[in-house]
């Protein structure tokens, strides 16, 4: 089968792309999801592979009956996908899974190297960054530098890498590490890997990268950007229930010391004293894994690997121009971020329409076009207030107010539009109509909603219960009900 053929089946193959739903008019209509920025569809093909090894499973770490044996190979397995899905090299760089996103890895990582170099004490993280690759350096140095973007409001994005220099320059060896997004989460701006690590490099720091906005993207090589330690989550590149993935230089992870400990990574314990093990990745993975999702996201990443991510990179890019000057295009619409040919980004957009909340769009959207996007600052509060101050100070509000009211939340954020490999024109075009229709319709539509809590709106007369959607008792109960059937299954 040809790259592009299988590219074209793995398109088609996801779960949940065409599940139904209500909208306001009274029909039912397959969904147009958008939010892949938060969370992936799962790709059908490697939850088959997940499935059949339940056939087989056993937990891993033996190899003497044939269940344990299997599980093995099948977790290790899942480690080489990894290694090569992000061009790192076995013997330079390890792999290990971390708890159920990118936030473990990045915790792990802050505390180990702030204890390992506790002679360094400053951290670079960039203004972009998502909660979880900026909280936990935070937490565990006692100074962090936040290094800005480009631009200013709503073109605000991309790293400066000329006040980088400056930064590097000031604070020299007493820099640890700098932790940076591969990719915005809120703009898709894409970082200069190989620039950063190689003024990292210069006064001796690491780079720590997000991946988890690039990871499904845009090819990545972590020999040839000289990477040291790369986390992304497994829930982002269409492996929903996966781990969190870490990839790091041998050298960076036999520095430090583990800081989970339990069974699987010592090589002995006594009363008075306990031994970790030397041998990688098993000292990292502290405990029973989980095995049925790393062989989902290792059966993920081969596909993608025999697809190839370049052309994956191709088709995004024609999408990203037609959403991004599409929604440019529509009258009182605000798009957020670089110019994409300022700024190389992956599939996200974030945007507001005039007039409307963030709140109120992503809920329209939903109602009246069953268009699934985000709303809201995305776990990126600092970057967001950069795009919006200038909005924000015109409406006379205060985007830093630590202690905003409802009101004030529901205007200090946006809806974002995010893409997947299943996005289709198609889908784009349905974006862009709905946007449209709802800008030309703002006094209709918000005389049809309520806002609910700080960012939420519900609409007056059209609201199905969430357990209308989906029930798990009721699958249950459909389980119970049907017991003749069930025994002989």
């Amino acid at each position: 089968m040809s790259d592009s053929n299988l590219l074209a089946q793995l398109q088609a193959s996801f779960i949940g792309r065409d599940t139904e739903y209500p909208t306001v008019n009274g029909e039912r209509s397959p969904r147009v999801y958008l939010d892949s920025a938060a969370s992936t569809l799962m790709m059908a093909p490697a939850y088959n592979v997940g499935h059949e090894f339940l056939e087989h499973y056993a937990s891993t770490h033996s190899d003497l009956h044939y269940a344990a044996r299997g599980a093995s190979h099948a977790f290790e397995w899942a480690h080489q996908r990894v290694l090569e899905f992000v061009g790192a090299s076995p013997d330079r760089y390890c792999s290990f899974f971390a708890g159920s996103g990118a936030t473990a890895g990045f915790n792990r990582m802050a505390a180990s190297l702030s204890s390992a170099r506790a002679e360094r004490k400053v951290v670079l993280v960039s203004e972009m960054e998502h909660h979880s690759n900026d909280l936990p350096h935070r937490h565990h140095n006692s100074q962090v530098v936040h290094v800005p973007c480009l631009g200013e409001f709503e073109r605000y994005g991309g790293l400066d890498m000329d006040r980088l220099g400056e930064i590097f320059e000031e604070h020299g060896e007493n820099v640890n590490y700098i932790a940076v997004t591969g990719a915005s989460n809120v703009t898709g701006a894409i970082t200069p890997l190989a620039e950063v690590a190689k003024m990292a490099h210069a006064v001796g720091a690491y780079l720590i990268v997000d991946a988890s906005q690039m990871i499904a993207h845009t090819p990545v090589s972590m020999d040839d950007a000289d990477i040291d330690v790369l986390v992304f989550s497994g829930h982002k590149i269409y492996a929903p229930g996966s781990p969190g993935a870490v990839i790091a230089k041998k050298d960076v992870l036999n520095a430090i010391k583990p800081t989970e400990l339990g069974g699987g990574m010592v090589d002995d314990v006594y009363i008075a004293e306990y031994m970790p093990t030397a041998t990688l990745p098993d000292r990292e993975e502290a405990g029973t894994p989980n095995i049925v999702g790393a062989i989902i996201l290792g059966a993920v990443l081969d596909l993608l690997i025999r697809a190839g991510m370049d052309k994956v990179r191709e088709k995004e890019i024609a999408l990203i121009d037609f959403a991004w000057n599409g929604l440019k295009a529509i009258e009182g619409v605000m798009v957020y971020g670089p110019e994409p040919s300022d700024v190389p980004r992956t599939g996200t957009i974030a945007f507001n329409i005039k007039g409307f909340d963030h709140g109120l769009t992503a809920a329209a959207m939903n109602d009246f076009h069953n268009i699934q996007v985000r709303n809201g600052c995305f776990c990126a509060h600092p970057y967001v207030r950069e795009l919006l101050k200038k909005e924000l100070w015109e409406m006379d509000i205060d985007p830093d107010a630590p202690n905003a009211e409802a009101d004030v939340e529901r205007k200090r954020g946006m809806a974002r539009a995010s893409l997947g490999l299943y996005t289709t024109r198609a889908d784009l075009e349905a974006l862009l109509a709905a946007v449209e229709d709802l800008a030309g319709r703002r006094d209709e539509i918000k005389s049809l909603y309520q806002p609910v809590g700080s960012n939420g709106y519900r609409h007056s007369s059209f609201s199905p219960a969430a357990m209308d959607l989906f029930d798990p008792e009721r699958m249950l109960q459909n389980f119970l009900d049907t017991p003749a059937q069930n025994a002989t299954e």
